[in-house]
């Protein structure tokens, strides 16, 4: 269900096809702005190239000068003949140089940083596009590190290929036509077998270190992961006094990691040493050619240095083509797992008929619905009901019976392999996903709050609500003077994932997040199903107001909870068993009857393990000497 699209990806190791890829963020529609630095860019690079080739000359000119020779620098204007006046124009020269290479990048600066923060935010809004299957199998700490890596890589790739590849690729053909210009074609020949040896060996090299690259990076994956999962689960590793295995863990990874990044560090020192031994003997070889001639009269000490002179300016583009090569090879590993993230396709979208749901009252129907998670584990087998407008529809069953299914499905996390499910007769998959769930409020079980204050997780339910609107909502949901007591208030930190707040407190605040949103469909998946039975009651009375004069569908584990249902439907094996009032279900004394039965039981149980436990203190207390 993960279509790849065809379009040149990472994983091709193609920085062309990259290139193309991102062209369109390096050259954004409606930024006439960001396309008008990087003409000027482009502009300022060519010319700081030319003027770079001056460099050279002139620190020939000045050898020649100082050395008696003066003829050899003929076509200078007269004011330039001076040894010091061409060493201070040698010096400007290079200054000038700098000056446009630096005015250059602060003109693509914003170009690129565009281009990360256009890719960084495509990737993120696609993210939240995939399925809840996607995201059920993808661990969060190891897609965050993909994420992070891949918007370095793209920055790398952006201004790599941009500034430094094409102006390098342009002084090497200036450097190769000054070299056959002005010393013939065996400097030129000279030149290049040494640059296609150095960028063979750069190449091939390079993509020998890419499989340590990528050894590391799952590896650095793999401890971020780890680390992460440790530190949400703080509590879990503390109730099993498992800190050791968790450090070992992260150490082993880490372990990973060392070994790998050491090598990175060390083949690379093997790549250098390879390019400058390349590079050594291709200019040892055009110094000599070049001193042998000053021997022989047919050139000046002047013409020697310059041959170093240009030799050793094409040494630094070279060795950045080795860098900016590996760079590049290096970002496109970091980002080729981003890329196969953004060529996932959503398994849920949107047709492009698709029309925004028209609520006039609300009713839900299931028609025929099959559904199964895995093509060899159906869950549900052909589910037909409705919950109609306005009234409260209960689905209980053992545990794996597809209760929790039901609201996934209709809220399109998924979508159903067969069969229907219709609001006001509209189809879910005909309808747009955003105004499905605009029309949905859902109370979970499990209920996992932002790090951040509580009036932020209450208003949630609706950005634009105002301070007075979450504080009814807070007080409908029974937890406004909970709030107010608090030192903070309403401003309160709720801590990482709500870990601040007991169970019960996290559940008010979904409940006042739901009131907040005020939909006209009400899904309640469980959600006291975690909580004591004395805050169970309390939280039901507040679940009780919402669901008045809302159509709402409950998904229970205590069936207390939905004893005054309108309709409560018993699910087994992914097939309605059983379907009646709370009354009617226990006259059927069938599958219903026996789980209100055990469940009952265990309720009498535990409040009589209460009232013990109770009198108990109180004997104990009554037995202790007064206090004197």
């Amino acid at each position: 269900m993960t279509d790849k699209k065809k379009t040149v990806s990472a994983d091709e190791g193609n920085p062309l096809g990259t290139l193309v890829n991102l062209w369109p963020y390096m050259w954004p529609h409606g930024r006439s702005d960001l396309k008008r630095r990087v003409v000027w860019a482009t502009f300022y690079l060519v010319l700081a190239k030319f003027v770079l080739l001056g460099v050279p000359y002139f620190f020939k000119w000045s050898t020649d000068a100082l050395n008696g020779k003066m003829d050899a620098v003929g076509l200078l204007p007269a004011f330039l003949l001076g040894a010091v006046a061409l060493i201070i124009a040698y010096n400007l020269v290079r200054i000038v140089q700098a000056g446009l290479n630096q005015l250059r990048d602060a003109l693509f600066a914003s170009v690129g940083q565009h281009a990360v923060r256009q890719l960084a935010f495509k990737t993120f809004v696609h993210m939240h596009r995939l399925s809840l299957r996607f995201h059920l199998e993808r661990k969060t700490g190891g897609l965050s590190r993909i994420i992070e890596r891949g918007t370095k890589g793209i920055e790398t790739i952006v201004r790599f290929t941009i500034l430094n590849s094409v102006p390098t690729l342009l002084e090497f053909a200036l450097t190769a036509a000054i070299f056959w210009w002005g010393y013939g074609f065996s400097y030129l020949f000279v030149t290049a077998v040494t640059v296609g040896l150095y960028l063979w060996f750069t190449v091939k090299a390079s993509d020998w270190r890419i499989s340590i690259r990528r050894d590391m990076n799952n590896s650095d994956t793999e401890a971020n992961t780890k680390a992460i999962d440790s530190l949400l689960n703080y509590e879990t590793v503390k109730y099993f006094g498992n800190e050791e295995m968790e450090a070992r863990r992260f150490d082993d990874a880490m372990a990973r990691y060392e070994i790998s990044a050491t090598r990175i560090w060390t083949s690379l020192g093997w790549l250098n040493f390879g390019q400058a031994v390349i590079f050594g003997i291709g200019m040892a070889v055009m110094m000599v050619m070049s001193g042998l001639a000053v021997q022989r009269g047919e050139q000046t000490i002047g013409d020697f240095v310059f041959v170093n002179a240009l030799l050793m300016q094409l040494s630094m583009p070279l060795n950045f083509i080795g860098f900016v090569y590996r760079e590049i090879r290096q970002g496109l590993t970091d980002i080729e797992q981003m890329f196969d993230l953004l060529e996932i396709d959503a398994e849920v979208k949107d047709t492009d008929s698709a029309k925004d749901l028209a609520i006039a009252n609300g009713s839900i129907t299931f028609k025929d619905v099959h559904f199964a998670y895995d093509a060899n584990r159906p869950i549900l087998k052909g589910l037909s009901f409705e919950v109609p407008a306005g009234k409260t529809v209960a689905v209980v069953g053992p545990s794996g019976a597809g209760k929790s299914t039901i609201s996934r499905l209709l809220y399109r996390f998924y979508d159903v392999q067969q069969g229907e499910i219709l609001i006001d007769g509209q189809n879910i998959r005909d309808v747009t996903q955003k105004s499905l769930r605009n029309a949905i409020g859902m109370v979970p079980q499990d209920t996992v709050l932002f790090n951040d204050t509580i009036a932020y997780n209450i208003r949630y339910g609706r950005l634009e609500a105002t301070d007075r609107d979450v504080e009814a909502a807070a007080e409908i949901a029974q937890i406004g003077t909970f709030i107010r007591n608090l030192p903070d208030g309403f401003k309160t930190m709720v801590g990482e994932r709500g870990l601040k707040l007991s169970g019960g407190e996290k559940q008010r605040v979904a409940i006042a997040r739901t009131i907040l949103k005020a939909p006209p469909i009400l899904i309640l998946d469980e959600a006291t199903s975690a909580l004591d039975t004395t805050t169970e009651r309390e939280i039901q009375a507040a679940l009780d107001v919402v669901s008045k004069n809302r159509t709402t569908l409950v998904i229970a584990h205590r069936l207390s909870t939905v004893i005054n249902a309108d309709e409560i439907i018993v699910v087994k094996d992914g097939t309605i068993a059983e379907r009646g009032t709370h009354q009617a279900l226990l006259d059927q004394n069938g599958l219903y009857a026996s789980m209100w039965n055990r469940q009952r039981e265990a309720t009498l149980a535990e409040e009589h393990l209460r009232q013990v436990r109770e009198s108990d203190d109180m004997g104990i207390i009554m037995r202790l000497p007064p206090a004197t």
